[in-house]
């Protein structure tokens, strides 16, 4: 018997990967599916596509991807053009797609992005006009359908977190051809109503022409006019339309729109017990300060010695009285009177300092003019000598036979000149 040959693993995924690479069949295929597992990479693309009972992988090469015009998106329908090959690391067979494209709705995103731009340069989907979700809501409308998952997940998130709102449901078709009518219908009705202070707007996910009615125009303004404030919560978290735009908030599903539209009230029970612990010890320290100065004010002069309080405003009263009585027209006149008696007096002392003063230097005058009277100077026996009423002083004055006076204290005597001698030191006579 022959002894059979092994062959090794990577021997046969060779021998099937060249199996599938000449197969006509494979090398060039269309395929339908779902995009699923899609994460963007750099370089190379590596997701899955699958349909209700299969998966199968796929991977598209840089410079394929490049050509692309639209953003691939999980769960979107595709149309991909590539080859069947078998990826011999891992021995699993995958789709290398050479081309690819949205399934039938090319013309939607079309639509889309054209509306987009209109509806955006009119400014409906401008920040300035986003309105704030109130934080605790008395009443909130839903617009959704009464039998999907999207007004039970929004119920029971209420009423968990805050389950003194009310939650009123407005039926509302959200896919087929009459849903964009029924919606904007909706929103108007609960708005017009004016008793809601929150509304949500959504459904379920779905592909983009299930979720088409929440691109629509009657839609988008709808929800701009509103007056209440919109969380919108359309689709799955990657699923983006232009009610999203337009709304003040958009949720990624609709237990997050619960969430977004009411608080926890079990931590606002808490919150607010807090708040009321931290009042009542800041009104007990401020009841302790006021009642220490309390305290230290019945201990103040104020209450032990009243009187005090007085004391200032009667010292101003007196210097007022003062300024009263001194600025009084008969006070005025007494005090110029008072002055100008005051001056005269002061002028008398004046003038009879200045005539003592006066009389006591005319007595030392007198004094000094008796001191050197001629007179007295012939009291002490001296004489003078008078020519024809000149006194003699010199010699030369006079001559022999000249007659002379000589004037004594008690009268003169008359004489001639006989004889005149001068000094021994004069040499002439």
């Amino acid at each position: 018997m022959e002894k059979p040959q092994y062959l090794s693993v990577t021997s046969l995924t060779k021998y099937i990967k060249a199996k599938f690479d000449r197969d006509p069949y494979l090398e060039k295929v269309y395929l339908t599916g779902e995009v699923s597992n899609y994460r963007k990479r750099v370089k190379h693309q590596y997701f899955s596509l699958k349909d209700e009972r299969s998966v199968i992988n796929a991977m598209m090469w840089e410079k394929d991807f490049a050509r692309v015009n639209f953003e691939l998106e999980e769960g979107m329908k595709v149309l991909v053009i590539g080859r069947v090959s078998v990826y011999e690391p891992s021995g699993t067979y995958q789709m290398v797609i050479e081309h690819i494209e949205p399934d039938g709705i090319g013309a939607l995103y079309q639509k889309l992005r054209q509306l987009q731009e209109k509806l955006g340069k009119e400014g409906l989907f401008d920040e300035r006009f986003k309105q704030i979700i109130p934080k605790f809501p008395k009443r909130i409308a839903v617009i959704t359908s009464p039998s999907g998952a999207v007004i039970r997940d929004i119920l029971t998130t209420v009423k968990r977190r805050y389950p003194i709102a009310e939650v009123v449901l407005f039926p509302t078709l959200v896919q087929g051809n009459e849903a964009a009518r029924s919606i904007a219908e909706n929103i108007q009705a609960a708005d017009q109503l004016g008793s809601f202070d929150t509304m949500i707007v959504g459904r379920g996910g779905g592909s983009i022409e299930d979720l088409w009615s929440f691109n629509e125009e009657i839609v988008v303004r709808a929800i701009f006019e509103a007056k209440t404030p919109i969380v919108s919560s359309v689709g799955h978290e990657t699923d983006v339309t232009l009610a999203d735009f337009a709304a003040d908030i958009r949720a990624a599903t609709p237990t997050a729109a619960a969430e977004i539209a009411t608080p926890v009230l079990s931590d606002e029970l808490a919150h607010l017990q807090n708040q009321q612990r931290r009042l009542y010890q800041a009104l007990q320290k401020r009841l302790e300060l006021k009642k220490m100065r309390f305290d230290h004010a019945q201990k103040s002069y104020v209450f032990t010695q009243p009187s005090r309080l007085y004391e200032g405003i009667a010292q101003k009263l007196d210097k007022l009285t003062e300024k009263l009585y001194y600025y009084s027209p008969l006070t005025t006149i007494e005090i110029m009177q008072e002055k100008t008696n005051n001056k005269q007096k002061r002028l008398v002392e004046l003038m009879n300092n200045q005539l003592d003063l006066t009389k006591e230097k005319t007595q030392t005058t007198i004094i000094s003019l008796d001191l050197l009277s001629p007179l007295k100077v012939l009291a002490r026996g001296f004489n003078f000598t008078t020519k024809n009423d000149k006194i003699i002083k010199t010699i030369e004055q006079v001559e022999v036979g000249d007659e002379i006076e000589i004037h004594l204290t008690n009268g003169q005597i008359k004489a001639n000149i006989t004889e005149v001698v001068a000094n021994a030191k004069n040499e002439d006579i």
